[in-house]
């Protein structure tokens, strides 16, 4: 969420009553198991030591997931690296449903990866691919065997090939702070620097393309919104009005970008055509209307307005201007996403009596909510483009981080990222 409007939307909900200590039930996906996977360390006919573990990455890839439970290394009876070395009653006796082995071999300086996915209680390999790269590539093959494995047993594109975006923010004395832009792997390692500036920096945003981000930049003492070529980085400056320049948010096709303006007086949703730089009014009310996030559809616009009183979700048809509110449980609900389905809208959510801001699921079909995190102050998620996982920003032991968590609610982990306070993380769409 842009901070001087979360700001604002904050102040409007003070007056709700009296609230209590104790902190909201975190509702689980239930009894149900993730399925058990054992994934073998990768064989390696090399003499020098590897910089990453193949098979550690995959392992995590899909424990991430909320959808897969490896079993430890420490725990696995014999350690085969071909399918014909499996021996199934080893995995049977530790309940594994999958093996996945693998083997790596050094080929003219680069290295190629063989690697099969068996099922144990049919004893057929389901899965059977190569994949070569240089050592520098080794987590970006052991993602591809993540996303392919993925694919094959649930149906669903794997996403662990994904970039993030998000800020951090170093603070050396009360006027000296760093803001830095970065993009790392979906789980963030690898992280590069895109731009660093002394004034803040907020709400970047992947074109679906992946190509191109836009963000919020106060490097003019105001803000104004930016778009950035990732490669090349060159950037061009969209919006220069008076008053807020905010939550920039790509269509699906990447041709326009929705953001919010004050130029009018009161904060309002617009749509720019980026060929022809055409601006459109989008919502017309008194009220606060921020955080635009659009349908696959590119014609219906989600977002949090007060106009009810509290922060709530709604959606506007940009044609017809009709506008329908969508969340009603808990007094406070805002930064939209949408699962790749969009049958779930994550958001940030607060349960009538408490304080604690928790990133929630809603069932746009039942109207259910359920509680995702198990942090507090939680805010601007960002969904997986398979629907599988969020991330989100938080506060942990005083210090803002990234928290990923599988919307299944199985998994809750802090990301590794740099120092100072992280924030505003979004999720790139799928890169290939």
């Amino acid at each position: 969420m842009n901070t001087l409007i979360r700001i604002v939307l904050l102040s409007l909900t003070m007056m709700v009553g009296a609230v209590q200590a104790a902190d909201p039930l975190v509702i689980s996906s239930g009894t149900d198991r993730a399925t058990p996977i054992a994934v073998v360390p990768f064989g390696w006919q090399g003499g020098s030591v590897l910089p990453d573990d193949i098979a550690e990455i995959i392992g995590k890839d899909l424990r991430n997931s909320g959808v897969f439970e490896p079993i430890p290394k420490q725990n696995m009876i014999s350690l085969p690296t071909t399918a014909g070395e499996v021996i199934y009653r080893d995995w049977q006796a530790l309940g594994a449903q999958y093996v996945l082995v693998g083997n790596m071999v050094p080929s003219g300086g680069r290295i190629q990866v063989q690697f099969a996915l068996l099922n144990v209680a049919t004893q057929q390999q389901v899965l059977t691919g190569s994949v070569g790269g240089t050592t520098e590539q080794l987590r970006d093959m052991a993602h591809h065997i993540s996303d392919q494995s993925f694919e094959k047993l649930t149906g669903v594109k794997g996403a662990f090939s994904t970039r993030l975006l998000y800020v951090t923010a170093e603070r050396f004395s009360a006027e000296n702070t760093r803001y830095t832009l970065q993009r790392s792997d979906y789980d963030g390692a690898r992280a590069v620097t895109l731009l660093q500036s002394r004034e803040p920096i907020l709400s970047p945003s992947f074109a679906p393309d992946g190509n191109r981000i836009a963000y919020v930049s106060f490097e003019q003492r105001r803000p104004r919104i930016f778009v950035q070529h990732i490669d090349t980085g060159r950037r061009e400056q969209i919006t220069s009005f008076e008053g807020l320049n905010s939550a920039p948010a790509w269509s699906p096709n990447g041709n326009r970008l929705a953001f919010v303006l004050s130029r009018d007086g009161n904060p309002e949703i617009y749509v720019m055509d980026m060929g022809s730089k055409s601006l459109r009014r989008v919502t017309n009310h008194y009220a606060i209307d921020t955080e635009p996030f659009w349908g696959k559809d590119g014609q219906t616009i989600y977002f949090t307005s007060d106009r009810g009183g509290k922060p709530q979700i709604y959606k506007t048809n940009i044609n017809s201007g009709s506008v329908e509110r969508v969340s009603f449980v808990g007094n406070y609900n805002a930064s939209p996403q949408l699962s790749a389905d969009e049958k779930t809208l994550v958001m940030v959510h607060r349960q009538e009596g408490f304080t604690n801001f928790k990133v929630a699921a809603q069932d746009l079909q039942r109207g259910n909510v359920r509680i995702l995190s198990d942090t507090n102050l939680d805010e601007s998620p960002t969904v997986a483009p398979n629907g599988t996982m969020i991330i989100f920003a938080t506060r942990q032991q005083g210090r803002g981080v990234l928290m990923l968590a599988s919307v299944n609610g199985r998994v809750r982990l802090p990301l590794p990222t740099a120092q100072g306070e992280v924030r505003e993380p979004s999720w790139s769409p799928f890169l290939n």
